[in-house]
């Protein structure tokens, strides 16, 4: 493993209705870890918390101010009044990348996901962390990490290289 190209440290963020009555993120966490660290990244961990406002707000500020280059919210995007995520996640982010929230959405479509092409998720930067909402089935998970993580590796390294 010393040979591969390290992609950057990232955190995975599970939003869930579920916590709420004692039960974990389904394997979601497992799954995005298991995508980064195959894309290269070091994965800091997973932490599951319910669909509420504060506590996603938290999540998301502990992980920017913990450095990390990849924050990877997965559930809480679609349009029932419990999902906050993206909502939460545009008052977090200093500058939103459209296009990147747009091709998770196109690639979903195109396979076929439906959790994606209806999933209000946003990317965006705050700080120096990249932050992309995925919407939480394990389709969407698998669709929207296989083109989410070159474009945040294409982003991270534009984000610490100060040249570019």
């Amino acid at each position: 493993m010393s040979t591969s190209h390290h992609a950057g440290r990232a955190l995975i963020v599970s939003i869930t209705d579920h916590t709420l009555h004692g039960e974990d993120d389904g394997g979601a966490g497992a799954l995005v870890t298991e995508l980064l660290q195959e894309a290269g990244f070091v994965v800091d961990g997973s932490v599951t918390v319910p669909s509420d406002e504060v506590a996603i707000r938290t999540a998301l500020n502990t992980a920017v101010i913990g450095g990390v280059d990849l924050v990877v919210t997965v559930g809480g995007t679609g349009v029932s009044p419990r999902d906050v995520t993206p909502d939460v996640t545009g008052e977090v982010i200093d500058r939103e990348l459209l296009g990147v929230a747009q091709a998770l959405r196109w690639s979903g479509m195109a396979a076929g996901v439906t959790d994606a092409v209806i999933s209000r998720g946003l990317v965006g930067v705050s700080g120096s962390t990249l932050v992309a909402n995925i919407a939480g089935s394990r389709a969407a998970i698998r669709d929207g990490m296989a083109t989410l993580t070159p474009l945040a590796v294409h982003v991270i390294e534009q984000l610490s290289d100060p040249e570019v």
